[in-house]
């Protein structure tokens, strides 16, 4: 619940930025997908969760995100690689997971991560609210 609300917060935080509802749509799911994705493997244990931090800056070449947290490392200390799903079956038995990287691969810019002492590094840009 706690990373919904993280999620609400920082749409309603960019408001000003007038974005269209396709911006916004993008925004909402790469963070959704970041946010589930710490969730779920970084505190992995749900009666011990951790603290996301969610920084966002403007620029002139879209929104800039860095997030952190404090859990548990990327295996082999990369964000995965978010190759495309190979589906062949009907959509009410598509698998749960496997999907999320893929978007934010395909979705964001400059993704980079790092692991800085015990914490996890996430940034990338989205496209979004450019300006001329």
């Amino acid at each position: 619940m706690a990373a919904r609300e993280a999620l609400a917060r920082v749409l309603d935080g960019l408001r000003p930025l007038a974005l269209e509802p396709e911006e916004k749509s993008t925004v909402e799911l790469v963070l959704a997908e970041v946010l589930n994705n710490i969730v779920e493997h970084a505190y992995p244990d749900p009666n011990n969760p951790g603290p996301i931090h969610v920084a966002c800056r403007h620029a002139c070449e879209g929104l800039h995100l860095h997030v952190r947290d404090a859990g548990l490392a990327m295996p082999g200390g990369q964000a995965p690689l978010g190759l495309a799903q190979v589906v062949e079956t009907d959509v009410d038995d598509l698998p749960e997971g496997g999907f999320g990287w893929f978007l934010i691969r395909d979705l964001a810019k400059d993704l980079s991560y790092r692991r800085v002492g015990c914490e996890n590094h996430l940034d990338l840009r989205l496209a979004v609210a450019l300006h001329s």
